[in-house]
């Protein structure tokens, strides 16, 4: 049996970065053979995060058209032209049996270019209001993995394979570490512990909401873990200095995010598709505040995908500054609630998704030789 060679695209935000490696992850237990190339865009963190995860990984001169007046909007047709050309000279250099899309700038030219080739493509849509990249991509690709159903308003129907989306493999089991994960934090069993997680660059209204409750939490006796991403954590690094030996902690960035959901009673988070897919998996109730400026307002639809089945409670983001702190407190201290959720959110999960693409990529390859 030959080696596999497959590309990988997809970045700019962990929604885009952390799908992409978990299905290399997968593809890589069903053929341990296969060589893997990540195309990313330049600049971007997934040229740092996917060498973290042991991937190889090329850059594109490639970034998004802004919708309001930009000067940037000048170079977007001459990064275009140009991530289209280095595309070219990747697919014949690398030449690769099957190219994966996970959305994001870089996927646009490689799976365009792929598929005008005739390489198996396939493409992964995490959110339930499909991406402008993917809905043109759609009419050329062979497979479009989703994560919601009733995806056909945006893609062909014969090609969507309902999957859920791939999340990161630690999360999946989360038994026998909220000892480690309390000593990890620094945190006390006997107190209840808040996650707040605003995405892998941070979110600025729940970091303002949060900074607003530091002295309502400590009150209460309720535990903080608290990632702020880079562009607030000294600021949050300064309130929570206020707070040494009460439980409440601050993170640029967290590492072991297992040992963050295993010791999580309660989550407040932003509606990113991966955000969602994985708390759904580890069970946790949850209050979401959606990034309102998202494309077509996909994290609010992402999180009423949740609501209406009494899975999750919703906050706008204009109301946060003002209700997060009194909403998140009347939650984790009604139990009853926060079992119900736990419950409807577990009932919503999709198990496996990384495999069902990974297998779904093999059928592609074995299909066109």
């Amino acid at each position: 049996m030959q080696p596999l060679r497959i590309i990988v695209s997809g970045g700019g935000t962990g929604g885009h970065i952390f799908p992409a490696i978990a299905i290399a992850n997968a593809i890589k237990t069903l053929r341990p053979d296969t060589e893997f190339l990540f195309v990313g865009a330049e600049g971007k963190m997934e040229m740092e995060k996917v060498p973290a995860a042991g991937y190889k990984i090329e850059g594109l001169w490639i970034s998004g058209f802004q919708r309001k007046f930009s000067m940037s909007n000048f170079a977007f047709p001459f990064k275009v032209i140009s991530s289209l050309m280095k595309a070219k000279k990747i697919i014949r250099s690398f030449k690769p049996d099957a190219v994966i899309g996970t959305g994001g700038y870089a996927s646009g030219p490689m799976l365009r270019v792929a598929s005008n080739y005739g390489i198996p493509t396939l493409i992964q849509e995490q959110n339930s209001y499909a991406g402008v990249t993917n809905k043109i991509l759609s009419k050329k690709v062979d497979r479009i993995c989703v994560a919601y159903s009733g995806m056909e308003k945006f893609f062909p129907k014969e090609k969507i394979k309902l999957t859920g989306n791939p999340v990161r493999q630690d999360i999946l089991s989360l038994e026998g570490k909220r000892d480690r994960g309390l000593e990890q934090f620094g945190l006390s069993g006997d107190k209840k512990i808040v996650l707040v997680i605003g995405g892998s660059q941070g979110a600025r209204t729940i970091n303002e909401s949060i900074l607003k409750c530091l002295e309502t939490f400590e009150k209460n006796n309720i535990q903080l873990i608290w990632q702020t991403g880079t562009g607030f954590h000294e600021t949050a690094k300064q309130a929570v200095s206020n707070y040494i030996g009460k439980g409440i902690k601050t993170f640029d960035f967290i590492q072991k995010m297992d040992y963050a959901y295993a010791v999580a009673d309660m989550v407040i988070s932003r509606a990113g598709a991966s955000s969602v897919s994985e708390l759904c998996l580890v069970k946790k109730p949850c209050i979401f505040i959606p990034l309102p400026t998202a494309a077509e307002d996909h994290q609010t639809k992402n999180a009423m995908a949740l609501v209406t089945y009494n899975a999750a409670i919703i906050i706008k983001d204009s109301e946060a500054r003002e209700k997060l702190c009194e909403q998140a407190i009347n939650l984790i201290k009604d139990e009853e609630m926060c079992f119900k959720l736990s419950d409807n959110i577990a009932k919503l999960a999709m198990h496996d998704s990384a495999k069902v693409i990974a297998n779904e990529v093999l059928s592609l390859i074995n299909n066109r030789k």
